[in-house]
């Protein structure tokens, strides 16, 4: 069978495409957005309650605390007038960044909301949840990945915020990260701004047990992602011949997330006509997820034209939410 193959109904091009582009490399890998089906997307809202993943708290704290500093220094309502559109890159469920949209519907009266995200469903359900809390919040998603609704986004004159949260950035290769900010340095205007969080160095002692819960949730969200390869791409992964490995990387400074085959394995994967052989031991990469100081966070801002305005850290210092520009456009 042929990669055209791979144009059948029902098979998404992009994930035949990523899937055969990483797992014909000598270093395999899969890109971090496949972990977001459905299940995927289930499976981390899980995580996010999870005692060792203090990710989603620590920030949550930064939101709940100086929600109303960070609207202020991102976009004051004065003679630029208020903020037209919020856009959240991959907003899933949309419960964080409901906190800034609280505070600026009680600033504004209203907003327009705008989640982008590869998963329907966890979006659709932060939409019914809005219309019954802030009836006054038009939602209007786009189902693209990031750059691609950022792109179109920027052909539409608007005053925007753009909400990358959850330390987000951390799981894109340098360049990756650098191009996605270039691409919203272009869709916000002068008087528009980004809301960026970032995940702070600290122990891996506290780091690992983050991406390697003792529940074993992160096993089976880093594993569905070849359970979506068998669902949509008829491959046939054993699931049950491979282990969740989670490392901390000090040279790269991130968190390292792999699938390790504990026995010899061809995996046929049908729609595109391809064998995949692992030898024992062989990794599949899936995710990494940087931690940064702040001279990090003011190098990877300043490569894509933008710079750092505001800063705050939750209670333990574990967790920081920044508000960016434009250089020389800050708010006081």
């Amino acid at each position: 069978m042929s990669v055209l193959a791979a144009d059948a109904v029902g098979i998404d091009p992009a994930v035949a495409r990523v899937v055969r582009e990483g797992l014909t490399q000598r270093h395999k890998r899969l890109p971090p957005w496949l972990l977001y089906d459905a299940e995927g997307s289930r499976l981390f809202e899980r995580i996010t309650t999870l005692p060792s993943y203090y990710l989603t708290r620590a920030e949550r704290a930064v939101l709940e605390q100086h929600g109303p500093e960070i609207v202020e220094a991102a976009g004051p309502c004065n003679s630029a007038g208020a903020i037209d559109e919020v856009v959240e890159l991959g907003a899933g469920t949309a419960t964080k960044s409901q906190l800034l949209l609280r505070v600026l519907v009680a600033r504004d009266g209203a907003t327009r909301f705008v989640p982008v995200d590869v998963s329907a469903a966890p979006v659709n359900a932060a939409r019914a949840r809005l219309a019954r809390d802030l009836p006054t919040v038009t939602v209007a998603p786009r189902f693209q990945h990031h750059e691609a609704a950022l792109a179109a986004l920027a052909a539409i004159p608007a005053r925007r915020l753009v909400l990358f949260l959850g330390s987000s950035i951390g799981n894109l290769e340098p360049a990756e990260a650098a191009s996605l900010l270039r691409a919203v340095r272009a869709c916000v205007t002068p008087t528009g701004a980004l809301v960026l969080g970032t995940d702070l160095r600290k122990s891996p002692d506290v780091l690992v047990p983050a991406y390697d819960d003792p529940e074993g949730v992160s096993a089976a969200f880093n594993k569905n992602v070849l359970a979506r390869i068998n669902r949509e791409l008829g491959g046939t992964f054993d699931l049950g011949a491979v282990r969740h490995v989670a490392e901390w990387n000090g040279a790269g400074s991130r968190m390292d997330m792999y699938l390790e085959s504990t026995r010899e394995q061809a995996v046929f994967i049908a729609a595109l006509g391809l064998t995949v052989r692992l030898a024992a031991g062989e990794r599949i990469h899936t995710e990494s997820s940087r931690k940064y100081g702040l001279e990090d966070v003011d190098a990877l801002l300043g490569g894509a034209g933008l710079e750092r305005w505001r800063t705050w850290t939750d209670a333990g210092g574990r967790f920081a939410v920044h508000v960016a520009g434009r250089p020389g456009a800050a708010r006081s």
